[in-house]
């Protein structure tokens, strides 16, 4: 997709993009260019300052902090690609459920919806991820738990808005199914906001993996994550402020760059989506 660069919001979506086409080539590559073991102990070389050596330092076990950031990137965004697409699955598939037959389908599957909606939804994660245990599969589990109600509402009221349009009428005069119709005409037709949705709401997905990383319940130690990283470096905060500095920074950027992107491709595509619901 080409994009006119015209105005500030263009030039933020083309600055997303890259950041986010670079940490990407970061996490393919992992391998080949962080330059330590991102789990070795060296005790001799812990909690160093940046240097030519370890170039954003060591931490309290003496690996080093910039293999482990580079590796933490794989772990964030592959976790959060497999979150947003079981919550774009799920989403879809329910949201035309509800949009397209109606009636008591969409009543219930509407007061679902409400009463997870009634929560904060990086509470029930954590309730949910207490209650299962700490891995990354739980991680999973307890974020798409939750995730799915904000595309079944964006499929949801954009289906309603087109069901009655003369291409759906005449789909259904000709004699094609209801799976046939929701597949060939109505899907393509709504695929725009749940791209917007689902590239704003990797930010949110980052976020909420590493918050449940920093509280024990998501990505477990020695795996290099930004939030068990965060939860690593607390205690020196005063004595070795890098050991937090660092992956903080790479949360804020990523979160940064995917809000950019997602902002572009929302008026690039010309959609108004009024009912995001936030975490």
């Amino acid at each position: 997709m080409l994009l006119h660069i015209t105005n500030k919001k263009d030039r933020l979506a083309v600055l997303g993009m890259i950041i986010l086409l670079l940490l990407t080539f970061i996490a393919i590559l992992a391998p080949y260019i962080a330059p330590y073991d991102p789990v070795e102990l060296n005790l001799t070389q812990r909690l160093l300052s940046p240097s030519i050596k370890h170039l954003l330092g060591t931490d309290s076990v003496g690996r080093d902090i910039l293999s482990r950031i580079i590796y933490g990137t794989r772990i964030s965004l592959m976790i959060a690609v497999i979150v947003v697409i079981i919550e774009v699955f799920f989403g879809v598939v329910v949201g035309t459920a509800a949009g397209y037959f109606g009636r008591a389908v969409d009543e219930i599957i509407m007061r679902l919806a409400d009463i997870l909606l009634a929560f904060p939804g990086i509470i029930l994660a954590l309730v949910i991820a207490g209650l299962l245990g700490s891995s990354i599969m739980n991680l999973i589990i307890a974020l798409t738990s939750v995730g799915w109600v904000r595309y079944a509402r964006v499929v949801r009221g954009s289906i309603l808005s087109i069901k009655k349009e003369g291409f759906i009428e005449s789909a259904r005069a000709i004699g094609c199914s209801n799976l046939r119709i929701a597949s060939r005409h109505i899907l393509p037709n709504i695929i725009s906001p749940v791209i917007v949705l689902a590239t704003l709401n990797m930010g949110t997905i980052i976020i909420s993996i590493a918050g449940l990383s920093f509280l024990g319940l998501g990505v477990q130690p020695p795996t290099p994550e930004w939030g068990i990283m965060l939860n690593e470096g607390k205690p020196f905060m005063e004595s070795a402020p890098h050991l937090m500095i660092f992956p903080g920074l790479m949360i804020m950027i990523t979160v940064l760059a995917f809000n950019f992107l997602g902002d572009g491709l929302r008026d690039i595509l010309d959609m108004r989506i009024n009912d995001i619901v936030e975490y």
